[in-house]
Parts: C-alpha cells; structure tokens; sequence
C-alpha cells in the first residue's frame, strides 16, 4: 500500500465543464501494464491511499483521476471522511461519492459506470458483477475518475481518505441483462394503481428488489416504477420479480443540486445525468432526453425541506408533477396549492396544465410502499398506456388501495366528462359534479374550483358515500375533488385522503 498526497485543492484545478463547476485532482497512478500486455495473472494487488481537505464553498464535484493499467480484473474504492462537530444551524460535512470510466466525465457522456451519493462507504467493479449502484462490465485501461460530491461542507473543511485497490487477473465475461417487459396482462381498460417512486439496496433504500416487488403486490398495486438516485444498475434487479399482476417500468430518479425529478418509464439501461443546476441551464436537455428516451418527466417533492431537494428549475418541461410524497406533511399542502394555482393560470390563459400525482419515495421499513399510490385509467397495463393516462391525468392519488374514487361532472344537456378530461356547456348552464368515495371511513369531501374550496361535507361513519354539488362555468373553470382525514391541527386544513386530478368547464 502507498501513499498518494493529491487530494490537496489549488486554484488551477479549478474547471468550468458546462455545467456544474467541477475540480480535478492529481491523478492516481499505478504500475505499467503486465509484460507482454498479458492479463495481469500472479501480480499481487495493488492499493493507493489518496488524502485531502475540501474547503467550504468547493465545487459540486472533484475528481480524482485513476491510472488504470491493462490486466485488471477488479477496481475497488472505498472512501472515509470526517464528521465534523458543527454548531447548531450549521450544516455538516456529508460527501457522495461515483466513478466514471476510461471514456471519460462529460456531462451525458458514455463514461457513467455508478453512483451511490452518500449511502455506501466502498464499492468494486468487475465484468461479471459490480456494487448495487454501480455497472458490471470490464475495467478497462485508461484514466477512470473517482467523482466525490461535496453534499454539505461544515466550516472547518472536510477531510476526506480515498483508498483505491486494483486486482488483476483475467476479466470474465459480462452477462446479458435482462430487463422487465412493458406490458403485463392487466384488465383491458381499467383503473390501474401504481407507485412510481421507489428505492432499492441499489441507491439509498434498505430493501431488495424482490422485498418491493412482494411488498408492492401486497399493497394492492399494479405496476411500480423503479427510481433510484442517479443510476441504472437496478434495471437489471427484476428479473422473476414481474408477472401478468405487476408490471415493473425503468426510470431514475435524477437528483441534482436544485431539486430532484423522477424519469418515469425510461428505456432500460438509459441513463440521465444529473450534474447540473438551474443556473447552468441544462435542465430542458435532460427532460428532452427522458422523453426521447421514452420516460416521463416528473419533478419530485418539490418543497421538501432537505438540502438540495428543493425545486428551482421551473415546470414548462415537466409532464407531471408529484404533488404528495410519502406521509402526508405541510411540504406536500404546499405542493398542493402551488399546483392548484398553476390549474388557474392554466384556466384562465388556455395553456396546457400539468397533472399531478403521488408516490411513496418508500426506501426502508417502516415506509409503506403504495402510500400514497396514483390510480390511472389506462388502456391495458403496459408502459405506453400507463404513461399516457398520467399524461394525461386521468388519474386520481389515494393513501392506500382501500380508498377509491370515482368522480365526474355532466351537463343538462347529456354531455358527461371523467377526471382529466373537458366538460363544454354554456357559460351559465347548470353542471352537476359528483363523488363517489369507498374506504374513507371519518373523512370529508370536498369540491375545490378556482374559487377555493365551495363545498364540503362529512362522509357516514362507514367510509362510502356520495357527494354532489352543482356550479356553472361561468362560475367556476374547473372542479377537482378532495377527501380529507379529520384537521390535527387547529386552523389547518386535515390531511389527504385522496385527490383527483381537474375536470375543465368550457363555455
């Protein structure tokens, strides 16, 4: 073992890579190749430690460069760093850490080879296996880079320690992967229920796919979306894991310094970059390619408190928004009624509206996978018509498989319009909304317009029941539909039940 003192910052390190400001360290570098360019076989393994302080205000990534000889078999990190004791109020050190391969680190380049931010403290790559949240494949030669993340940087610095261990021998074979399919048997058309914000051992959640995929069925629920932290590797985790009852989509969950967005549906194995903020402008190219690479594009939590999860890059490129994530907190009213005012402006100036929906972001026991669960009506059970059906918003967003809604308005003269879709009657006309609710037992509902909240009435004791109410056009530009848990907090409006998505009045 040998001791590398690279890690040391100087300002000409210091790099601009179209993105994110960026610094490269020293480079790492081990011994030439096996005489004869042969595999590597008998050389003992070799490990280089490297140490370094970042200081406060370092860039949002450093990387440290690694020679990589011919004849690896396997490449592994590990990495420690000091927690610094910080007064209160003040944020810690906290470092993420990934690497990327020979082909280098441009910014939605082919060199991505893993992630694991801050949720594993070692990893290894191989042909045949790798890490959760890294990518098996060969360690091939040439100059790899350790990306470090500096999250959080307490004022006294962050020191860190990065051991890197090459262990030669002959490289294996890589298998093919094998992905889940984009269609399960389902129901024709049908309400289906589905939870597309989920973490696996392969980014920072606690549990294997095989655990979520039992747990998602349990729940009630017939398709999932995988989307873990700035990775593909779990999108070959699935495999026996799907059946004609659960159909499993691809996705990430690209996390970035401004906020966090969920890629729903992307094609197996893509890949979206994530190091960039809004300040760097690069946020349409990337929702481009999750749509061209067949996936939705959904802002994620976007007032969650947690540092960097907060959403600072606008909603013209979205295609939904997750509007309630998880337990039922005050960050998700919020999301609530900054949506509802996006459905006015998109009301009054007849630009298109963004429809909302809710995951349960469930990473570890005792989150509850399917809570909460979007509820989409869909053709079949397949990729294309899920993500249409989101699209679209014919959905509604429920706790749990016990609470189901159906809601529509109709006019006076026939004309009858589903959740999502445009009711047309005459500006003064009467039109007639109606709720009908099962498994909300001690509930109220609730009809909300661009006027506010205009009706609400308590639900039987039994949890079903049925709600009307009636407006004109002329009077209200939409009708969406709540029910709500009992307030817990004085002057506060009581948590979700559930939600549906609007029905538009045009007159």
């Amino acid at each position: 073992m040998t001791e590398n003192g690279s890690g040391s910052i100087g300002r000409r390190g210091l790099i601009v890579t179209g993105a994110a400001t960026a610094l490269t360290l020293g480079s790492v570098s081990f011994a030439n190749a096996a005489p004869g360019g042969g595999a590597g076989g008998g050389r003992p393994d070799e490990t280089k430690v490297v140490r370094g302080t970042l200081p406060t205000g370092s860039p949002d990534f450093v990387y440290l460069p690694v020679e990589v000889p011919r004849g690896v078999r396997e490449l592994a990190v590990s990495y420690t760093y000091e927690k610094t004791p910080v007064p209160a109020g003040t944020q810690g050190n906290a470092l993420d850490i990934g690497i990327f391969d020979e082909r280098g680190t441009a910014l939605g380049g082919a060199g991505f080879r893993g992630w694991s931010g801050g949720a594993r403290s070692s990893f290894f790559i191989r042909a045949d296996d790798a890490t959760p949240g890294y990518l098996r494949g060969p360690v091939r030669a040439g100059t790899w880079h350790i990306a470090l993340g500096p999250y959080t940087v307490a004022p006294q610095g962050l020191p860190y320690t990065v051991t890197v261990t090459l262990k030669y021998g002959e490289p294996g074979t890589t298998p093919a992967p094998v992905y889940p399919p984009v269609r399960a048997k389902g129901r024709g058309r049908a309400w289906y229920r589905g939870d597309c914000h989920l973490h696996s051992v392969h980014s920072d959640g606690g549990r294997t796919p095989a655990e979520i995929a039992a747990l998602a069925r349990a729940a009630g629920l017939d398709f999932i979306n995988t989307s873990e932290h700035n990775t593909t590797s779990g999108h070959r985790a699935w495999q026996g894991l799907w059946g004609d009852d659960l159909l499993i989509m691809t996705g990430e969950e690209i996390t970035t310094r401004n906020g966090h967005v969920v890629a729903l549906g992307t094609e197996p194995g893509h890949f979206i970059d994530w190091r960039y903020r809004a300040r760097d402008n690069r946020f349409g190219r990337f929702a481009r390619e999750a749509r061209a690479a067949g996936g939705l594009v959904v802002p994620a939590h976007p007032h969650a408190t947690c540092v960097g999860c907060g959403w600072k890059f606008g909603f013209g490129d979205a295609d939904a928004v997750e509007v309630w994530n998880g337990p039922y907190t005050p960050d998700d009213e919020v999301t609530l009624q900054e949506w509802d005012n996006s459905l006015v402006a998109a009301a009054r100036s007849g630009r298109p509206w963004l429809p909302a929906m809710g995951n349960s972001d469930a990473h570890r026991d005792p989150d509850r996978v399917g809570g909460p669960q979007t509820v989409v009506l869909a053709d079949d059970l397949s990729r294309a018509a899920i993500q249409a059906g989101l699209k679209a918003g014919h959905s509604y967003v429920a706790e749990s498989a016990a609470v189901s809604l159906s809601f529509s308005v109709s006019g006076g003269h026939g004309q009858h319009a589903g959740i999502g879709e445009r009711l047309r009657a005459g500006a003064d006309e009467p039109v007639t909304a109606r709720l009908e609710v099962t498994g909300a037992p001690g509930c109220s509902a609730s009809f909300v317009t661009d006027q506010g909240t205009l009706y609400t009435t308590r639900l039987p004791a039994s949890g079903t029941g049925t709600a009307e109410w009636g407006t004109t056009p002329s009077y209200a530009t939409y009708i969406r539909a709540e029910v709500r848990h009992a307030p817990v907090t004085p002057g506060l409006p009581g948590p979700l039940t559930a939600f549906t998505n609007p029905v538009f009045l045009t007159g």
